[in-house]
């Protein structure tokens, strides 16, 4: 287990450096300036400006700007954010705690719910129970988050009993991002089982008599191994889902705050946010990763001869 994780922590490493280095070189190709709303106040001259280049190294190769920044963000030193004025980490720390209260309950709420109604939906294919869990997942699967996350929000508005801000929007956004996710999980779920079902080794448990709870057990645990891998891309699609619901429901994530930093141009803020979402996604896909190698030990074997 221990050249597992040596191996995962190697190819996160790896991802985190492609991720950040082409992300530096998109926002440094675009054709915005950071400082474009200092050169229209007639107060600031250029010579300010170009002092302000320097201050933050804005003035040297981009190769060398990127290792330089690489190296104050391996021990979390993010920079100042070109906008607000102030420490990247710092601000990433008073919105981090929001996106967190939105996503984690979200997250557990949509396996908590797909995990049951897809194992039941395998279990009965065909059904009418099968098709009323089908219909449930297809018409959610077919809202974008945003989307469904503006219609909760006119329809609670109408009743009268809603106000925009504070736990109700946070409310709306949990039950957006767990009834999208969970819509796609129930999907898999279901297929892992009927594939299970079909399987030699189900045949063989038939043929024995075993029936019930037991039979189940087996039928469960078999289905989850490759429903665990999707763990990390499941972080993955609520990080994203959960930027644009924040803005939606006026929620103050990270979400906002990106949109904000990308809006100005702020270099260190965008490259902070996304250094710290891309880190949060590779924990999740680690985690993913260890739950499946300890479920299946072949997972871990394979992995260590590549």
């Amino acid at each position: 287990m221990t050249k597992f994780i040596i191996v995962r922590l190697v190819q996160g490493f790896l991802t985190l450096l492609g991720v950040t280095f082409i992300s530096f070189l998109i926002i440094k190709l675009s054709p915005t300036d950071p400082f474009a709303q200092l050169k229209l106040n007639p107060q600031v001259s250029p010579q300010t400006i170009e002092l302000l280049r320097k201050q933050y190294g804005l003035d040297q190769p981009l190769l060398i700007q990127y290792l330089k920044w690489l190296k104050s963000a391996l021990v979390f030193d993010l920079g100042i954010s070109l906008q607000y004025n102030a420490p990247v980490l710092a601000l990433i720390k008073e919105r981090i705690g929001n996106t967190l209260l939105l996503t984690v309950p979200s997250a557990l709420l949509s396996w908590l719910l797909a995990v049951p109604l897809g194992f039941l939906a395998g279990m009965k294919e065909g059904s009418l129970t099968d098709k009323a869990i089908r219909l449930f997942s297809y018409v959610f699967m077919s809202f974008p988050s945003f989307f469904l996350a503006f219609l909760l929000l006119l329809f609670l508005s109408k009743s009268g009993f809603f106000q925009l801000g504070g736990w109700q929007s946070l409310a709306v956004g949990i039950v957006t991002l767990t009834l999208i996710s969970s819509a796609g999980l129930i999907r898999l779920m279901r297929s892992s089982v009927i594939e299970v079902l079909n399987s030699p080794m189900v045949q063989l448990l038939r043929s024995k008599g075993l029936k019930g709870w037991a039979f189940a057990r087996h039928i469960l645990k078999n289905a989850m191994n490759p429903f665990t891998t999707l763990i990390g891309y499941e972080i993955a699609g609520l990080l994203s889902g959960a930027a644009l619901v924040e803005i939606i429901v006026g929620w103050p994530g990270l979400g906002s705050l990106m949109l904000d930093a990308v809006l100005s141009t702020d270099l260190f803020l965008v490259m902070g946010g996304l250094y710290i979402g891309t880190i949060m996604l590779l924990i999740g896909n680690l985690l993913a990763d260890l739950l499946l190698a300890y479920i299946d030990p072949r997972v871990r074997e394979r992995e260590i001869i590549k």
